[in-house]
């Protein structure tokens, strides 16, 4: 973090012309009908700042969030709070040195602030790393009013608290919710701390202590416990851990509170313990397909059962005596599971069905909105027709009802369900599967698709805009982005947008930067979604990461432009010295480099393979030399980024309070990031970390390649069925051998790569997969 005296003016940075375009493409978009019925102008004419209208005692909030941010005080920025009826709105000017800003929301303020901050290249806040040098004097700038284009920003998935947040304690937390005040986050979905109640829940309905530990999966599993997804999985939940998630929640709400987000909050959307079949004979209670591969079902509490109003009134009147009545309560009753459906009766089924889950919601909150994820509508599209979505909607009041819908990078769910016949909803994006962490984006996409949501004549009611990762910390300046694009709209030009975002993330941009950013923009950030993370039902983000098999001589090869992304890193490293040694230039190079390289990797193990199954034995060898050393080269490069996998087994086992718990959620922690569970997801939550390349994805490749080589050699078959067997007895029996110690990271990551770009252009595999 960088802390130094400066006077900076916005017209000292070209990246401005942006805010001059914004207001010439927003002014369009208005004529053209773009903008929500209802919403005023996106850019207003300037206002001088009116202090009698101002509350500089209510954004306290976001003076002492500026203040942590910086890391001193900020006395030169000057925060209003005004109090009206108006969507988000807020407005920036500078006078007499000193920066003025107002909102009419918190998180307006915060993003408002932020965003001025970043154009004149005063700040940046990521989860890598922050830097700031703030101004001591803010050269003048007339007053700019901006409106937001949606009234909800919603941020992060369900599965987020599984893949990324089970060991994160309340410092971590501060951190994610600045972060989100920062963007403009008000709608966050707020998933900690809800054992606790179910706990309670259950127990009052008879099921013993006994019983709810064969019930609860273990902690980097709860998030698809509670969809009913599973039960029991890597359990027990152990009652330390709950206790402290229930403790974080209050925390957390309190936080979001603070800052006037109104979050998005569990309830009960029918799955039960097993246990209440026996229980209650006589309630309608139906035994699910298992999900994905797992062998054992989950149990679902038919809504109009007299007993599903009781068990949801329960829960409910418990987690708001714990934490807090809410406004958004989040019932995902059939999230990658199908309803059980009558074929006489399917759409009354349905009506049925939408209209008791609500029912069960508003009789205990009767102004509460249901939320539910739209991604069912998407993923099991076989089922959901057209007149399947709009049977299940039919009965719940419009205004009572938001949809996410969380999947606009692989799915046109809105379009196909008449934007949802009149329900609120939220237009949003995963980008980030599993938590894993190839790099990539499509900014261009991000723009134009949601451009296109609000021009279209069926947008229905969109109300929201909303970031859905399943997982985080990967490709920071795709999130940047995203939420740029539910303020700014068609503004946010991609090449105009990058300049502003490097004079902010690294402190200055010469030519020769800007351009290797366009090609990375080109080679990697215009990727809408990473294909190769789930070939032919087979789980992980490069064949790498896969359980092996050869199969992968199929593959295609990944999306992007690997010989440009190549030919840009070729630029980074060639820039001049001064402008290497920032940290977070340095943290992307190896970001963009360990992306390439694995590629290279790829196309090797494809070779490998090739050879070895044609017999080509010294041939294979040779290549599979050359993967290894990649492999541990890039191993070793990758130990000073954010995340490793011995930074994740860390995190889990401080999370203990005992040994035997360590070693506990050491395993859960271990599990997920491989085994994962149900055979069709295995390596879903696969990472490039170190650790992960030298320690789990060589390895079980090399006991690939040895059976192959073998095979070879004794001129011989491949029995495929018999390695499938030895691999998966070796990734079980990987869980619970110790770590080796971690790879020695580069004193010099830029010679590294340098150093790795000469090792894959001698490596003899073909630029291209077969």
């Amino acid at each position: 973090m960088h802390l130094s005296p400066l006077n900076l003016s916005p017209r000292q940075f070209p990246s401005r012309k942006l805010c001059q375009f914004r207001h010439k493409v927003l002014a369009s978009c208005l004529l053209a009908g773009a903008l929500l019925t209802g919403c005023s102008p996106a850019v207003e004419q300037p206002q001088s700042v009116v202090a009698e209208q101002q509350n500089s005692a209510g954004a306290e909030p976001v003076r002492q969030l500026f203040e942590r941010v910086a890391g001193q005080a900020v006395p030169h920025v000057h925060f209003s709070l005004v109090n009206d009826d108006q969507p988000d709105w807020y407005q920036v000017e500078a006078r007499s040195g000193k920066l003025y800003v107002s909102a009419n929301a918190l998180t307006a303020l915060s993003y408002g602030t932020y965003e001025y901050l970043r154009q004149i290249g005063a700040m940046s806040v990521s989860w890598e790393g922050s830097r700031v040098q703030l101004p001591e004097q803010f050269a003048d700038y007339p007053a700019e009013r901006v409106t937001a284009l949606f009234q909800q920003r919603a941020y992060l998935n369900v599965c987020a608290y599984g893949y990324t947040t089970p060991w994160w304690n309340w410092d971590r937390w501060e951190q994610e919710l600045d972060w989100m005040a920062l963007h403009g986050v008000n709608n966050p979905v707020a998933m900690e701390g809800q054992e606790y109640i179910w706990q309670q829940l259950w127990r009052e309905f008879g099921v013993s202590d006994d019983e709810l530990a064969a019930y609860f999966s273990g902690p980097a599993f709860t998030p698809w416990q509670r969809m009913g997804n599973i039960e029991g999985h890597e359990g027990p939940l152990p009652q330390a851990y709950i206790d402290k998630k229930h403790q974080l929640q209050k925390q957390i709400l309190q936080k979001m509170a603070s800052y006037d987000m109104k979050p998005v909050v569990p309830a009960f959307s029918g799955y039960v313990p097993e246990q209440f079949v026996k229980m209650f004979p006589d309630a309608r209670i139906i035994e699910m397909k298992a999900w994905s591969g797992f062998p054992k079902p989950t149990y679902w509490l038919d809504p109009a059962d007299p007993l599903f109003a009781k068990v949801a009134k329960r829960f409910i009147e418990l987690y708001n005596a714990e934490y807090g009545e809410q406004h958004y309560y989040l019932m995902d009753a059939f999230n990658e599971m199908l309803p059980p459906v009558s074929k006489d009766n399917r759409y009354q089924d349905l009506a049925g069905y939408g209209e008791a889950l609500y029912q069960s919601l508003a009789q205990v909150v009767p102004n509460a909105t249901w939320v539910m994820q739209g991604w069912m509508f998407g993923s099991d599209r076989h089922f959901w027709d057209l007149d399947s979505i709009q049977a299940f909607l039919s009965k719940i009041p419009d205004d009572k009802m938001m949809i996410h819908d969380i999947g606009n990078d692989r799915y046109d769910v809105w379009q196909g369900a008449k934007g949802f016949y009149g329900k609120q909803w939220v237009f949003g994006f995963i980008h980030n599967y599993g938590g894993s962490n190839p790099v990539y984006a499509d900014f261009d996409f991000y723009r134009e698709k949601t451009a296109y949501a609000l021009q279209h004549e069926e947008k229905g009611n969109l109300t929201g805009y909303g970031v859905f990762p399943e997982g985080i910390h990967g490709t920071s300046s795709a999130y940047e982005y995203m939420f740029d694009v539910a303020w700014q709209g068609q503004a946010t030009a991609t090449t105009e947008w990058l300049q502003h975002y490097l004079n902010a993330r690294y402190g200055s941009t010469t030519p020769a930067l800007l351009s290797a950013w366009n090609k990375l923009y080109k080679a990697t950030l215009s990727t809408k979604y990473w294909d190769p993370r789930w070939w032919e039902g087979s789980a992980g983000a490069y064949l790498l990461f896969k359980r092996p098999s050869t199969e992968y001589l199929r593959a295609t090869g990944a999306p992007g432009d690997l010989a440009l992304l190549d030919e840009a890193l070729r630029d980074l490293v060639a820039l001049p010295q001064a402008q290497q040694q920032d940290r977070l230039f340095r943290y992307d190079l190896v970001d963009f480099a360990r992306h390439s390289v694995t590629q290279h990797i790829d196309m090797l193990l494809q070779h490998t393979t090739l050879a070895y199954q044609q017999g080509k034995v010294e041939q294979g060898d040779n290549f599979r030399r050359q993967a290894k050393q990649l492999i541990l080269e890039v191993d070793a490069l990758i130990g000073g980024q954010q995340e490793t996998l011995y930074s994740w087994v860390n995190d889990a086992r401080a999370y203990a309070d005992s040994p035997e718990l360590a070693d506990f959620y050491e395993r859960n922690a271990r599990k997920q990031v491989t085994i994962w569970g149900g055979e069709s997801l295995k390596d879903y939550a696969s990472k490039a970390w170190q650790g992960m390349y030298a320690h789990f994805y060589l390895p079980r490749w090399q006991l690939f390649f040895d059976a192959q080589r073998q095979a070879a050699v004794n001129g011989k078959p491949l029995d495929t069925a018999a390695l499938e067997q030895q691999l998966i007895a070796w990734e079980n029996a990987w869980l619970d051998q110790p770590l080796p110690p971690a790879s020695a990271v580069p004193a010099d990551v830029v010679s590294a790569v340098k150093a790795l770009q000469q090792l894959v252009t001698a490596s003899k595999a073909p630029p291209s997969n077969l």
